[in-house]
């Protein structure tokens, strides 16, 4: 059982990866939030169709102060997926999530996604100018 983090990428239902896509179906669970970030381009409706499974909509109290509770009390004994617009590990909140299903001992998955930094080249301006950028 696991708990996996899951980017939906830029504007909407079709930008999830196949991979990630994959693993929403296979999960038990699908949660969602999009107060970090939304997808201009869709709403939940689409997505759950995209999916094939109804999603339960988290909001900033639902992640920040109950996340236990909801939803890594569930991935302790099922596959859980969480939606995020854009990359699911850009924001601190969801890298602080992962943290925490690790205290619990629960094994956490990234499936990356196109996020604003993907964006950011579509200006014609370059990464490099926004800050420190490394190679790993």
């Amino acid at each position: 059982m696991a708990i996996y983090f899951i980017g939906l990428g830029l504007y909407d239902e079709k930008d999830i990866t196949l991979k990630g896509l994959k693993i929403a179906r296979k999960c038990d669970l699908v949660f969602a939030e999009f107060y970090t970030s939304l997808l201009a381009g869709t709403d939940i409706g689409k997505i759950e169709e995209q999916i094939g499974k109804p999603i339960r909509l988290l909001n900033r109290e639902d992640v920040e102060l109950n996340f236990e509770r909801i939803v890594l009390s569930e991935a302790k004994t099922k596959d859980v997926a969480f939606l995020t617009a854009g990359d699911p590990m850009v924001a601190t909140t969801h890298a602080d999530l992962r943290i925490r299903a690790k205290q619990m001992g629960i094994e956490s998955y990234v499936i990356h996604a196109p996020s604003i930094y993907s964006a950011v080249a579509i200006t014609g301006l370059q990464i490099y100018k926004f800050g420190k950028s490394a190679t790993v």
